[in-house]
């Protein structure tokens, strides 16, 4: 089964069940501090997670675009993806675990045809946190009764997960094991935030198991026998100062991995070999004149990179490759890729935008963003291996230096890979054509694991916050971005639309377009009108309604990929003022006379076109 039925399969199976078909959102979030991509389908939903109303209901469903940094030292294994898509349903306080396990056995066994006995479910062993999950060993054991097939439960895992329970398992009888670790799904620990127990689906692929890996075998061991293909997670409790109640209203969030399962159902052993990648794999071997089989390690980082890149710079918000942020992941995607060119031999400048082109033609007709932008990503994609080219110039001078007399330690070639972006094993080829080495490749990972560390942690202090972060200041700052892009629109133009935005309790950033840095007047202009707003104390109400009626009435709404068949918009006003009318998912204060005194404390460019505001309520 190929990628376009199976999600139109997953698409038209929860329609059937009554729930609303929802587009994928942004790539790129919309005032979420805590992540710098959607890296899931729950993000975007996370308003309505907490209780606001969906314009669409209370049964969702879609297939969402999601990217995570993280997983980019482990592309390669012919398992693990930057870029990859979700199939997401999610019940707003209606069904629970009953149906939603059962509809996704239903799914995969009667409408994707997968063997029963291939499939194994772990569930929630128990803490402190909340009581072990017996509820969903009940549904699952009359799940798999259904389908004719025995499912004890198995030795359970109250240490790391990654580890197992330490014992042979038959896996014949047993196909429910709980986990400790593993199995509780929360967002932070803020209070406020959402959590509760989940239930993952694992599919056995028959792989032997590899005693490197532990000399046991388990769902979670990394051999990659078991492959998870989808997590059921049940939204069942909520932090509190004392400590995590149950929720009366309870919701579901599933997410399921669609290139897994079109790995499974296409019967192929990587994701790489599947119709969601074949074309790109194609092009590589066309541009390297070498073989997949021969060179996977690199044809796999070229292939998933640059499709991530194609999709982060495609996305209407317009992200380009940068030093900073979204940007900065965009270049290293694009630099990684062109590096693993250069090993298999493509040198010659401005071959990317073909794989571009490889990834437009899987996936233009899914994501029509991409198509629209595509002068865009051509562009920058030929620029960026520009620079790099001129960079690894730079490098080789430089490498040629330092190396022409002696051997080089581990730091001095980690200082080549942190400024000019050599990899270990390039400055080992680059050494060795002249006889030389590197004498202390332990030095190398030593100053990497540093370098990871402080990112790391720069990384969690810079996007700190929850995602449940709807507290009362950062509800003032998001209304008050509203006025911030109207007063933008009055101001500098029509031409101005949102490009993105990132707010905490302390601040807003607001990305925008605008070719030029704004004049102290033009900011004074802004921060004027946007006060005298305030100071009306306007009325802030909403209405749901069709996307084709909002547009008609001339509601401004750039990230159209993240709404329904029905919008919420948002008007700023009453009778003919009307300062602002926007589509907005929420949350937003009740009269904008409670928002303080509005100040822009820096504006600066944000890449080529984009302009980035920053500002305060006092």
């Amino acid at each position: 089964m190929k990628s376009k039925e199976l999600r139109k399969k997953y698409l038209d199976f929860f329609e059937k069940r009554d729930h609303a078909i929802i587009p994928s959102a942004s790539l790129i979030p919309e005032n979420d501090p805590s992540i710098l991509f959607t890296n899931s389908g729950m993000s975007p939903l996370v308003p309505y997670l907490l209780g606001e109303k969906h314009p669409e209901g209370t049964r969702l469903a879609n297939t969402q675009k999601s990217f995570r940094a993280e997983d980019i030292e482990e592309v390669g294994d012919s398992r693990h993806t930057t870029f990859f898509e979700m199939l997401g349903n999610w019940s707003l306080s209606d069904y629970f675990k009953k149906e939603q396990l059962n509809w996704w056995f239903e799914f995969l066994v009667e409408e994707l045809k997968l063997d029963p006995n291939r499939l194994y479910q772990t569930v929630y062993a128990g803490s402190e946190f909340a009581p072990r999950d017996n509820e969903s060993i009940e549904i699952l054991k009359e799940i798999y009764a259904k389908y004719g097939v025995v499912a004890e439960e198995g030795p359970q895992t109250l240490g790391k997960g990654e580890e197992g329970p330490g014992v042979e398992i038959d896996f014949t009888r047993y196909r429910i094991f709980a986990y400790k670790d593993k199995n509780w799904w929360q967002r932070g620990d803020a209070v406020g935030e959402l959590g509760g127990p989940d239930s993952e689906t694992f599919y056995d692929t028959g792989r032997p198991h590899d005693p490197k890996f532990g000399p046991h075998c388990h769902l979670n061991c990394d051999c990659g026998r078991f492959i998870e293909i989808g997590n059921s997670v049940f939204m069942q409790y909520q932090r509190t100062k004392d400590g995590w109640c149950e929720l009366k209203n309870k919701n579901v969030d599933f997410g399921g991995g669609l290139e897994r399962l079109v790995m499974i159902t296409e019967g192929k052993n990587s994701i790489f070999e599947t119709d969601l990648f074949k074309d790109i794999i194609s092009k590589i071997k066309e541009l390297s004149g070498l073989k997949y089989n021969d060179n996977k390690k690199a044809f796999e980082i070229i292939a998933d990179h640059l499709k991530a890149a194609s999709f982060i710079m495609g996305d209407d918000k317009g992200i380009a490759p940068s030093n900073v942020d979204q940007g900065y992941i965009v270049r290293r995607l694009i630099r990684r890729a062109v590096r693993y060119g250069r090993q298999i031999g493509i040198e010659k400048i401005g071959w990317t935008p073909y794989i571009a082109e490889a990834v437009l033609g899987i996936y233009g007709e899914i994501y029509p963003e991409l198509e629209r932008n595509f002068d865009f990503i051509k562009d920058n994609l030929e620029k960026e291996e520009t620079k790099f080219a001129r960079t690894l110039e730079k490098g080789l001078k430089e490498l040629e230096k330092i190396s022409s007399s002696k051997d080089i330690d581990g730091k001095t070639a980690f200082d080549l890979y942190q400024t000019y972006g050599f990899p270990l094993e390039m400055t080992e080829e680059e050494l060795a054509k002249k006889g030389k080495k590197i004498v202390d490749k332990e030095g190398f990972k030593e100053a990497m694991k540093r370098h990871q560390e402080l990112s790391r942690t720069a990384a969690a202090g810079k996007f700190k916050g929850g995602l449940a972060d709807h507290s009362e200041e950062t509800t003032k700052l998001h209304t008050a971005a509203h006025l911030l892009l109207a007063a933008l629109r009055k101001v500098l133009g029509d031409h101005v639309v949102q490009k993105g935005s990132n707010i905490t309790a302390e601040r807003l950033r607001f990305d925008f377009s605008h070719p030029k840095k704004l004049t102290e007047e033009e900011k004074k202009k802004v921060e004027d009108l946007v006060n005298k707003a305030i100071q009306n104390d306007l009325p802030v109400t909403f209405e749901e309604m069709a996307l084709e009626e909002a547009k008609k009435r001339g509601a401004i709404g750039v990230f159209e990929s993240r709404y329904g068949k029905k919008v919420k918009v948002y008007k700023i006003g009453k009778d003919d003022n009307i300062f602002s009318y926007e589509i907005c998912g929420g949350p937003h204060v009740e009269r904008t006379g409670i928002l303080g005194n509005f100040k822009i404390t820096k504006e600066k460019s944000s890449g080529a076109g984009t302009r980035r505001i920053k500002a305060v309520l006092e």
